[in-house]
């Protein structure tokens, strides 16, 4: 699709609720093939696992112990989070610091479960996305692990995205530009989707979740398939 095209599609369900939920593993390509989507589509952007990250490095920076439910349910109810919205614009910030790229270091990585698995730190990060859904009038690109059924189970698009576990560990290895190793990646991908697995299923797709395995698709055919999904629902209605 030429950037021209792009720049000219109509505005899909103008003045009407568009959601789109996105959920996936590890190293599914959501969270670039959401941003696309959202950008083609003309709508805001959430990646809500940046937030449980950001609230990971807060707890690891305030010296807050992970396996203290208590004080890291606390923390995401203090936690001073801003993060960007917009597909064309990618930020992080805790307490006016920008960690954009903190919270994508293989510690954070190690790390973040321990809070992705504290249930009264998701219940916060959940009211939160929520909030975030309605300050952009429901028309939001939202990707994580239970947006299609628990963040947002009434949006008009949900959509699974899943790949093998090669494809992922392949794609997850060139994001990294090679630093990890197979067992570090392994660690990254595989080991985190199991401990985040035990409060959230994001490997079968719910009813009426429609499942993309992008695993033989490249970028750009996967976005190409998740805007196909997008307008067969659409379609529905």
């Amino acid at each position: 699709m030429t950037q021209e095209l792009i720049d000219t599609l109509p505005t899909l369900r103008q003045g009407r609720d568009l959601v789109v939920a996105i959920d996936g593993p590890s190293g599914s390509g959501k969270s670039s093939v959401s941003r696309e989507v959202a950008r083609r589509l003309r709508l805001a952007y959430l990646d809500t696992g940046a937030m449980y990250r950001a609230l990971t490095w807060y707890c690891l920076d305030q010296g807050i112990d992970l396996e203290d439910r208590a004080a890291v349910e606390q923390a995401a109810e203090e936690l001073p989070l801003e993060i960007s919205t917009s597909p064309l614009e990618e930020y992080v910030r805790v307490g006016g610091s920008d960690v954009s790229q903190e919270i994508r270091e293989p510690a954070i990585s190690a790390a973040v479960s321990a809070v992705a698995t504290t249930l009264g730190a998701r219940t916060e990060l959940i009211r939160r996305q929520r909030e975030l859904i309605e300050q952009h009038h429901r028309r939001i690109v939202v990707e994580g692990r239970d947006i299609t059924t628990v963040v947002a189970p009434g949006a008009e698009v949900r959509m699974l995205l899943t790949a093998s576990e090669e494809a992922r560990l392949r794609r997850r290895g060139i994001q990294l530009g090679g630093s990890q190793n197979e067992q570090e990646l392994a660690a990254q991908v595989t080991h985190r989707d199991a401990k985040d697995s035990t409060v959230v299923n994001f490997t079968q797709a719910a009813d009426g979740v429609v499942t993309l395995d992008s695993s033989d698709l490249d970028f750009d055919g996967t976005v190409d398939a998740a805007l196909a999904i997008v307008t067969k629902a659409l379609n529905r209605d």
